[in-house]
């Protein structure tokens, strides 16, 4: 494959010796990559390249990873993997609940960064694919609409940014309305492309599509909970 057709990764890192390894190592698996090591020289990247995919430590000098995704996810649906020297639980669900689509701990096996990059390229193609063949008459919900054809979502005319996860996420609620979907429901639907390694925390991705959606995140007239069964999507309500 040439250089302007392989898929651009860059990495962000302010450890060289890491983004070294990386590089050499994801450049022989076929990628076409480049290293930045803070936020600003992230954007001033950005401003000039397209990606496809963007992995980003935690910890950087001046703005954090998590400021970054978060700013990121406002303006561009590009998506993250995050890198942390913190392999807590409550690591992985900041990760979520800011939007990356998947988070690694340090250290790790390149191979396995390799499987985790390769998933969320392939949940993505899979969208792509998909909408090919499914009716281009989007979906409509109060006053959004949502379309699978070319992955947006808009209310009034104004653009929602969404993470792959949360596409994904809401995708499967629009093509269920108002059946109750429990946990696992939601599990066994994203398994295999969505799911890992936020499989606990599906209430976490929930709350953060609801933000999103809902104008009152305390009072949701969507993505309802249904006490000891799980979420149902309500798609006729209208919220002024």
């Amino acid at each position: 494959m040439d250089r302007a057709n392989k898929i651009k990764i860059l990495v962000v890192d302010d450890d060289l010796e890491i983004c070294k390894l990386l590089c050499q190592y994801l450049d022989k698996q076929g990628f076409s990559i480049a290293s930045v090591e803070d936020g600003k020289a992230l954007d001033e990247y950005l401003s000039q390249s397209l990606v496809d995919l963007i992995i980003l430590d935690l910890m950087l000098p001046g703005e954090d990873g998590l400021s970054i995704v978060k700013r990121l996810n406002i303006k561009l649906d590009i998506p993250i993997i995050m890198l942390s020297a913190c392999g807590e639980d409550v690591d992985r669900i900041i990760g979520l609940e800011i939007g990356a689509d998947d988070y690694l701990a340090k250290p790790f096996n390149p191979r396995e960064l390799l499987a985790r990059i390769r998933s969320v390229l392939r949940r993505r193609s899979i969208k792509k694919s998909s909408s090919v063949k499914e009716d281009l008459k989007p979906y409509t919900f109060g006053n959004y609409e949502f379309n699978t054809s070319n992955q947006s979502l808009h209310r009034e005319g104004e653009k929602v940014i969404l993470t792959s996860g949360e596409f994904s996420l809401l995708k499967i609620f629009v093509e269920n309305p108002k059946r109750i979907l429990s946990r696992d429901d939601l599990l066994e639907k994203l398994k295999g492309y969505d799911c890992a390694p936020f499989d606990r925390s599906i209430d976490v991705r929930i709350m953060r599509l609801r933000q999103k959606i809902e104008m009152d995140t305390t009072s949701p007239v969507y993505i309802q909970t249904v006490w000891g069964k799980g979420y149902q999507f309500i798609p006729n309500q209208s919220v002024e």
